[in-house]
């Protein structure tokens, strides 16, 4: 796991760093630039809370919508973690485990869930929501990773039963996610992380985006990195 922290983080912040040289995104404003994050047990819940900071308005900025699954945008608040896949559903795999906080109007990945309440469960992607994710160094997008992707026909791979039905480690867990000010938050209870609250954590802000057309491509890429709250991606930070 470190060895895997070194690699990706060496990217990511190679990416952060000349992000400014690329073409500037339209998304690249206050509302991602991190700063602090926080994991919080609450042992009397049995739930943790997770949450990120930001200098301008936690969740205010939302994609702009293009009308079709391939090249849709994603913005996300992400925690990368140690956290192991077997401890949030996944089979054993390699790569970084994070929860993702999205928003992205152009499709809902989360079939079970009714985030805006108006009894339609496919319509609501814009709403934040969280996901779990398994993350992987990859060089063919600007930002350096991706989500890691499966074959549809490998049965061997296990995903959790909440998952999205996309061909990759992704997992749609409904916890809630709630946007104040400055603050975005998610909890999440004990027993969806195994029970695990020893774990180290990070945050990322950053814009994503599908593809589904090109194969050269990830299926849900990293292309820009707006903010890391440790700076390069260390993973420095425990759970309080």
């Amino acid at each position: 796991m470190k060895s895997i922290i070194v690699s990706i983080s060496a990217v990511l912040f190679f990416a952060a760093s000349t992000s400014s040289c690329a073409q500037e995104s339209p998304y690249k404003n206050d509302d991602f630039v991190i700063k602090d994050v926080k994991v919080t047990h609450k042992a009397d819940l049995a739930v943790t809370v997770w949450e990120i900071n930001v200098s301008g308005k936690a969740g205010k900025t939302m994609p702009s919508k293009v009308g079709q699954l391939d090249g849709a945008p994603v913005l996300g608040y992400v925690f990368p973690t140690t956290l192991q896949p077997t401890d949030v559903g996944f089979s054993k795999t390699d790569g970084i485990v994070a929860l993702a906080l999205t928003s992205h109007p152009d499709f809902d990945d989360t079939p079970l869930w009714d985030e805006n309440a108006d009894n339609i469960f496919d319509n609501d992607g814009i709403v934040w929501h969280p996901h779990w994710v398994v993350l992987h160094k990859d060089e063919r997008v600007a930002g350096g990773l991706s989500v890691k992707q499966i074959k549809k026909d490998d049965k061997t791979v296990v995903l959790p039963p909440t998952n999205p039905g996309m061909p990759m480690y992704m997992d749609s867990p409904g916890y809630p996610v709630i946007t104040k000010n400055n603050t975005i938050k998610v909890v999440v209870p004990d027993y969806r992380i195994n029970n695990k609250t020893d774990f180290s954590y990070d945050g990322v802000a950053a814009f994503m985006k599908v593809n589904t057309s090109n194969k050269s491509l990830p299926m849900l890429g990293v292309y820009d990195v707006f903010s890391v709250a440790s700076g390069n991606l260390s993973l420095p930070y425990k759970v309080q």
